[in-house]
């Protein structure tokens, strides 16, 4: 991999971490569509430069430095791919926020039965879930893959793919399990990627 390559993706790398927070390895790579043990010439620079963080522990990971949050801010603003794609945005982030609705109702039948915590005893219940939730991702995902869409708003197709693809085989933490770069991770972070490419402020509006 060559330095320009590496360098090129540089904004892709600070805003994967704006949008996430603290970003493990494993969903950095995702975001950007390496493998993993090929992240350290898209981090390691942007830790020198004093823009990333490295964080050891359970949870390891990047964040953002204060420099790295401006930097990120910035570069978003004179990024080519965003401000080309502002109107397939714009339609997407329109697509977006009825289906997101959905998708916490999904959740929430996911997570509470009959007003008590869901012990997922019943089978039938939660595979009625899962359909459902085929269903939305048949009717939504395509949308992503929208040619006029930045390439970084087009992976989140194929993320999502990977975290339906897990329930399939019985992961079912791969639904909603936090940091476990499950499907409701994911779909979270693509609605603040939206939310911040748009140039947006978070309110009730965009819930859904």
């Amino acid at each position: 991999m060559t330095d320009q390559a590496t360098h090129d993706r540089s904004f892709e790398v600070l805003h994967a971490v704006r949008v996430k927070g603290l970003t493990t390895d494993a969903v950095l790579a995702d975001f950007l569509g390496v493998a993993e043990d090929g992240l350290a010439p898209y981090t390691g620079p942007l830790v020198d430069a004093g823009l990333l963080l490295r964080r050891e522990g359970r949870f390891a990971g990047h964040t953002l430095t204060p420099a790295g949050k401006e930097a990120a801010a910035e570069r978003l603003t004179t990024d080519t791919e965003t401000r080309d794609a502002t109107p397939a945005l714009a339609r997407l982030y329109d697509a977006f926020l009825p289906v997101n609705g959905d998708f916490k109702r999904l959740c929430e039948r996911w997570q509470v039965r009959d007003g008590q915590p869901n012990d997922h005893t019943d089978a039938a219940h939660d595979q009625a879930v899962f359909a459902d939730l085929h269903t939305l991702h048949d009717a939504f995902v395509p949308v992503l893959r929208e040619a006029d869409l930045p390439p970084r708003i087009r992976r989140y197709a194929d993320r999502l793919d990977g975290a339906l693809a897990r329930i399939d085989d019985g992961e079912t933490g791969a639904f909603a399990r936090p940091m476990n770069n499950s499907y409701h991770d994911i779909w979270m972070e693509l609605h603040e990627d939206l939310i911040v490419s748009g140039g947006r402020v978070r309110d009730a509006h965009d819930e859904g």
